[in-house]
């Protein structure tokens, strides 16, 4: 019996895609400051999704005592070697301190000393305990009068018109419903990219990675496909991690100050730097010289502060603290080992996304991103994602676009529902999506500068993933899926390749090493001054065009032609 798909079509003011950080925090401004009708289209339940799902023990933004927004941005800048926007530094830096008071009196915890400060760690950093922090966002949303959340819906495509964006199209998990949401403006916050690349940890535990295996590129390649510009896919993320666990190091190496060592005891981390690239480069330059394993020094610290980190992990990462107890080697008694990750895309800690202005819409008339989905903003964690967010409500409200019924829109939703059915009512395929994305991680790692080649890529392989990557696309037109839930597996594969497409392409384009590990051209090993520039790119007709932008100085970015 064929599956048919019952038609639902929503009409909102703004659509919001991803019910994270930023998509929850925009919903908030749009009800606090206005009447429109906002809806939230998230693919889980919003008040565990995302990348805060699991709980966070630090604000890693923000503005301490003698800092500045200038200081954070120049911070960023040197960390991202030249390749950030300052306009969008600068406004989210402006807003740290704020939301993150407004986080406070919503009811997160933030660790304060006897005089009532909150307690710092390093320059920028302060402690929460935050393992209630998603939960918290997401209550405030669903009490706002004003915004309808559709949860287990999955967006899977732009409705765009004459490079306007006019809603989405996507469909629910659990239903057999697809769904038309027709919108005035729509704002991308879904994440960034992570199951590119053959993850750290095989097989059972291929999903205990850094970057939550649920962010699959979605926002990204829906903005791909309908002709928005992109900007510094090559400039890539890889975390440095506790062996195993994939834990954070920052706490820490933050925490209690301790150094990057190798199995000799030796410190490196000044031989190589201590930007974020560079640590992670320098861990793996020790292990190719014969001198690994690495690990952060902890080995003798003191009760109090090992006590300290012990609770720390529990708040977001707590495999780790059940490590250090199962067979007592707690981080007082060793040091903790660590490695890299596979390589991720993601806007929040890289300048990967969107190409935006500074009110954050993109390149598509009524698109905004915010999040890890946005571009040029790197390193701006949780308060960035928050303050984005922010700013493009508020440039929503401003701007006050009436949502219009596209004939365009309609019909592409028509194509789109059909093709759902297609794929629910198809044969059985020769592949199963779950191989697709095995063979997709595989060319990735091997050729496209994964962990099995220490994260090194030449022209030639990049030439060699771009054939093969394309050889698995083609392949996803024969895929058949027995459920909703499958379908959506159909889609984040789908995505994934496009995402791991335009990867590629970027990689080859920056002609230069400027981030060792996250972009190490064998071809290029040493900066060139003539890439200190955005790499962009667009899609138009299925064929990518690469393009270099300047770093601009200007306070306010508008859009030129590309």
């Amino acid at each position: 019996m064929s599956i048919r798909l019952k038609r639902e079509v929503m009409t909102a003011d703004v659509l919001i895609i991803g019910g994270g950080t930023a998509g929850c925090y925009a919903a908030l401004t749009l009800s606090r400051r206005s009447d429109l009708r906002v809806i939230i289209a998230e693919k889980a339940g919003i008040r565990r999704s995302g990348c805060l799902a699991a709980g966070v023990n630090a604000i890693n933004a923000y503005i301490t005592d003698g800092q500045t927004p200038k200081d954070y941005v120049d911070y960023a800048m040197k960390d991202a070697a030249g390749i950030a926007r300052k306009d969008l530094l600068f406004t989210a830096a402006s807003r740290f301190n704020e939301v993150t008071a407004d986080l406070e009196r919503l009811g997160l915890v933030i660790l304060k000393d006897e005089s009532g400060n909150y307690v710092t760690r390093g320059k920028r950093n302060i402690k929460i305990n935050g393992e209630n922090i998603k939960p918290i966002l997401a209550d405030a949303v669903l009490q706002a009068s004003n915004v309808t959340v559709l949860e287990h819906v999955n967006i899977t495509d732009l409705l765009a018109d004459n490079n306007e964006v006019k809603g989405a199209v996507g469909f629910h998990m659990e239903e057999n419903t697809a769904y038309e949401i027709r919108a005035a403006a729509v704002i991308v916050s879904t994440g960034g990219a992570a199951g590119l690349y053959k993850p750290n940890n095989p097989g059972f535990s291929r999903h205990k990675m850094w970057y939550p295996p649920f962010n699959t590129g979605a926002g990204y390649a829906m903005g791909m496909k309908a002709g928005a510009e992109m900007t510094s896919f090559e400039m890539r993320f890889i975390a440095l991690r506790c062996k195993d666990t994939i834990a954070p190091t920052g706490t820490i190496a933050q925490g209690v100050r301790a150094k990057q060592i190798n199995s000799r005891g030796e410190i490196y981390e000044d031989k190589y730097g201590i930007t974020t690239s560079e640590r992670v480069y320098g861990t793996v330059r020790e292990n190719q010289l014969g001198n690994g394993p690495c690990y952060l020094r902890t080995k003798g610290i003191d009760k109090d502060t090992e006590e300290d980190l012990l609770k720390a992990y529990l708040n977001m990462a707590p495999s780790q603290t059940l490590k250090w107890l199962q067979n007592d080697r707690t981080p007082g008694k060793e040091d903790v080992e660590i490695t890299g990750t596979e390589p991720y895309i993601v806007g929040g800690h890289t300048a990967s996304g969107y190409w935006i202005n500074t009110n954050r819409e993109t390149t598509l008339g009524g698109l905004y991103a915010a999040g890890d989905a946005a571009g040029g903003c790197p390193q701006k964690y949780v308060t960035g994602a928050l303050a984005e967010g922010e700013i493009a409500a508020l440039d929503i409200i401003e701007k006050g676009r009436k949502t219009e019924i596209s004939d365009q829109a309609t019909l592409f939703a028509d194509e789109k529902i059909r093709e759902y059915e297609s794929i629910l009512n198809g044969p059985d395929a020769a592949y199963t999506a779950e191989e697709l994305e095995e063979a997709m991680q595989k060319v990735m790692d091997e050729y496209a500068g994964g962990i099995s080649v220490n994260y090194q890529f030449n022209e030639k392989q990049l030439e060699i993933a771009a054939e093969k990557i394309k050889e698995i696309t083609s392949l996803t037109r024969c895929l058949n899926a027995s459920d909703m839930h499958e379908l959506m597996f159909v889609y984040e594969l789908k995505e994934r390749l496009i995402v791991c497409r335009f990867v590629i392409a970027h990689l080859g384009y920056r002609k230069e090493t400027r981030w060792h590990s996250f972009q190490e051209n064998l071809d290029y090993p040493r900066p060139d001054e003539a890439y200190h520039k955005f790499v962009n790119s667009t899609m138009k007709d299925g064929r990518l065009i690469l393009k270099l932008r300047e770093i601009g100085k200007e306070n306010r970015y508008e859009h030129t032609d590309f």
